[in-house]
């Protein structure tokens, strides 16, 4: 149980400063942090404190908030001295006292009715009465109590309506106590011998009376039309409301001035030659809120009457574009006849035109089609076109079609910026209100760190993903929840609901770069590397100055000598440390970037660079990109990685790995290529006893044994003809022991029992190495 004397987490000067905000803006801006203070209150009367302050606010922001009067049932419960919030509790339930005279809902009754009806209205009259009258006192008195609760002083106008209610109850009671005997009377004069028309005449005075009395009650209830609701704001309130797009709401602002300006100069009489175009080329990435732009441009055209409807007709390239000939003019011409009056929105737009388009692909048809309508006398003018896509992908496209291009001004280019992690947050938190949930500090903290996560490369969901966060880190609440007795547990999330579930490796990177077989010293540098980048980011993260790190490498050394094997773990230390966001590796080589076809290769290029975007972009064989034909695109793909790699910064890590002579010619190819790759990374040969190592150790991942005799031999016969360097020799060796030890054990299993199969089944003998060393 709750004692009286329990120390309160919160001050009274912090419950002083809340209660000033309501009083001035009428909620609280940070609920959240009042309920963690309501989580962690254990003193009763302060809780009641802060629950009424949590139910004010929410109540002001809406006033059919349920949640809000469990709060102040509870607050009451706490604290039955809390008088703040009785008369809240009263404020928000009293409407409900609308229809508490519903049940007085009467029969018509008439005097030409022969004997049984009559009889059988009078019945429901008393019945009626009756039903009503067995609650009504009960009714009373608990007004009676809301009216004792709130003092004339606290608010006069509803103490005058509880008291006006009261009475109004009061004398209801009274008139239906009369019109119950009324309606007795009235049946025993239709049983009897006379009857009267007096009885009815009474029935219906006192009928008479309850209905003046009901319409006094109902206007009670009647309040005056609140000025602005959220369907009468503008399109352009609409727009200023929404978090962030600081640009763009200027952009828009001065579009919608200009094109009021318009409007009044054509009511003055002023002729306007020119009309500004309506259509509009929205980029950003997704989630920037494209889509919601194109509704409120489309709702501002409405407004000020340059298109009869606010509609918008959303379509994209499988509903444009058909399989034969003929069909896309058809689809592009009933698209654009539905849209008519409104606004046509094409969302990734530039997928109309494919790289290296075909004969049998009709997008170049679709555009054509469309600009024809654009500017036909019967469609133009009539329908707005906006085309909506990435930022690149868009330049690109409408470079590529001037037809297109040419029917967009360029004042009616509008881009869309990413959201900075603030306005995520707070779009955020919007998400997690809406369904009743609230997030600790330590939980947006949280959030923001995955915000970084997920902020890669261009793919990143903006708002989409802030909104996918919230509402997995409300499954993952849902799904570990055990039924908590507590009603606010049901509404905080947490930092450990958005952490994401760490799976454990057998071994960490640094653990598996100790445990590579030879490469010592190389071993040390990437070592030290790895102590200079944490402490980097160890200062960059506490606001200290940080020296500039440059993470691009050349690997050089000879085919395998573990260049792939020690990129995959470089890429997993510089995760490790906070310097990449995936840690993950990419592997190519010349032919993921050189294409056969002029201007194909830039592109073929970045796409393998986005792939690689916050990880380890290793390009096996890298000197192969010089080509040495002329017109070789080799070229281009150096010329496009250099730039990128400027883009991106330390989004992106390279390392080029290769032969030594040929990667010195290939980083003086390109002086800016030269200049990005400061750390170099030497991969010696291994010697016979490394070589001896990596077959033991690969041997036994498979759970084979290498005899002393059969070591012994491999080791003599390496040194004798000279086998250094390779890895993959000493895996390929290994895999041919094993399969002569395969043939030698299976010529001969009629002669041995099973249990001695198996046993030798693990065994690699001399002889499997000799028959090996025969086919090498």
């Amino acid at each position: 149980m709750i004692q009286q004397n329990q120390k309160s987490s919160i001050t009274n000067e912090q419950i002083r400063i809340w209660e000033q905000e309501i009083l001035e803006s009428g909620t609280i801006k940070n609920e959240s942090l009042l309920i963690t203070a309501i989580s962690q209150e254990k003193n009763p009367v302060f809780l009641s404190n802060l629950l009424t302050l949590a139910a004010r606010s929410r109540i002001n922001r809406n006033k059919e908030d349920s949640l809000a009067l469990i709060w102040l049932d509870k607050a009451v419960k706490l604290n039955p001295d809390n008088q703040n919030a009785k008369e809240i509790m009263i404020h928000s339930d009293w409407r409900k006292l609308q229809n508490l005279l519903s049940p007085l809902s009467f029969p018509s009754i008439r005097e030409t009715d022969n004997r049984t009806a009559k009889k059988k209205v009078a019945e429901e009259y008393i019945q009626i009465c009756q039903g009503f009258l067995a609650n009504a006192e009960d009714d009373l008195h608990a007004i009676k109590e809301k009216v004792d609760l709130i003092s004339p002083t606290m608010d006069q106008e509803l103490f005058k309506k509880l008291q006006q209610l009261h009475d109004l109850l009061s004398n209801i009671i009274g008139e239906t106590g009369k019109l119950l005997k009324a309606a007795e009377e009235y049946e025993q004069s239709i049983i009897g011998v006379f009857h009267t028309a007096v009885y009815y005449e009474n029935l219906k005075h006192h009928l008479s009376r309850i209905g003046a009395t009901k319409q006094a009650w109902e206007q009670l209830f009647i309040e005056p039309e609140a000025s602005v609701t959220a369907a009468d704001k503008t399109a352009l309130e609409m727009m200023n409301e929404m978090i962030g797009m600081e640009s763009v709401k200027r952009r828009v602002n001065d579009f919608y001035q200009f094109l009021k300006y318009q409007k009044k100069r054509k009511e003055l009489g002023f002729t306007i030659k020119d009309e500004l175009s309506l259509n509009m080329i929205l980029t950003g990435n997704p989630g920037t809120g494209k889509t919601t732009l194109a509704r409120l441009m489309a709702k501002i055209y409405h407004e000020l009457g340059v298109l009869p409807r606010e509609k918008v007709f959303e379509t994209n390239r499988s509903q444009l574009v058909g399989a034969f000939v003929g069909q896309t003019e058809e689809n592009v011409r009933a698209i654009v006849e539905r849209s008519l009056g409104g606004v046509l929105f094409i969302d990734e737009a530039y997928s109309l035109k494919r790289e290296g388009q075909t004969g049998n692909d009709y997008g170049q048809t679709a555009i054509d089609t469309l600009v024809a309508l654009m500017t036909s006398n019967e469609y133009s003018g009539k329908f707005a076109v906006f085309l909506a896509g990435y930022p690149e992908e868009m330049r690109t496209f409408l470079h590529a079609n001037p037809g297109l291009r040419s029917r967009f001004p360029q004042s009616n280019f509008i881009h869309l910026p990413d959201y900075t992690n603030d306005e995520l947050i707070e779009i955020g938190e919007k998400v997690a209100h809406a369904n009743d949930y609230y997030l600790t500090d330590d939980a947006m903290a949280e959030l923001r760190h995955r915000l970084d996560h997920e902020r890669v490369d261009d793919t990143f969901g903006n708002a989409r993903t802030v909104s996918n966060l919230v509402l997995d880190a409300i499954f993952k609440k849902g799904s570990e929840n055990e039924g908590s007795q507590e009603l606010v547990d049901y509404m905080i999330l947490k930092k450990e609901d958005f952490s994401l579930e760490k799976h454990e490796a057998l071994d960490s990177p640094i653990e598996q770069l100790n445990g590579l077989i030879g490469l010592e010293s190389l071993k040390a540098e990437l070592m030290s590397l790895y102590s200079f980048v944490k402490m980097q980011h160890f200062r960059r993260s506490n606001g200290l100055p940080a020296v500039p790190i440059q993470l691009h490498s050349v690997f050089t050394g000879n085919p395998g000598t573990g260049k792939t094997t020690v990129a995959k773990l470089y890429a997993e230390l510089l995760k490790e440390c906070g310097m990449l966001k995936r840690g993950h590796l990419v592997v190519t080589s010349r032919a993921d970037f050189v294409a056969g076809y002029v201007g194909q290769t830039a592109g073929k290029t970045k796409k393998k660079i986005r792939e690689a975007l916050g990880g380890v972009l290793f390009i096996d064989e890298a000197y192969s990109l010089l080509g040495a034909a002329a017109g070789d695109f080799g070229k281009e793909v150096i010329d496009t990685l250099v730039d990128e790699m400027t883009k991106h910064n330390e989004n992106l890590v390279v390392v080029l790995a290769g032969y030594p002579n040929e990667m010195d010619k290939l980083l003086e190819s390109n002086p800016g290529l030269r200049s990005r790759f400061k750390k170099f990374f030497f991969f010696p040969d291994y010697s016979s006893e490394e070589l001896l190592k990596i077959m033991v150790s690969y041997a036994s991942s498979y759970q084979y044994k290498i005899t002393d005799d059969a070591k012994n031999l491999l080791l003599n016969t390496m040194v004798k003809e000279c086998f250094n360097g390779n890895g993959r020799f000493a895996v390929n060796l290994v895999d041919a022991i094993i399969q002569a030890q395969a043939a030698r054990l299976m010529d001969g299993q009629a002669n041995f029992e099973e249990s001695k199969l198996f046993e030798q089944a693990f065994i690699l003998e001399a002889a499997d190495v000799r028959a090996a060393f025969s086919k090498f």
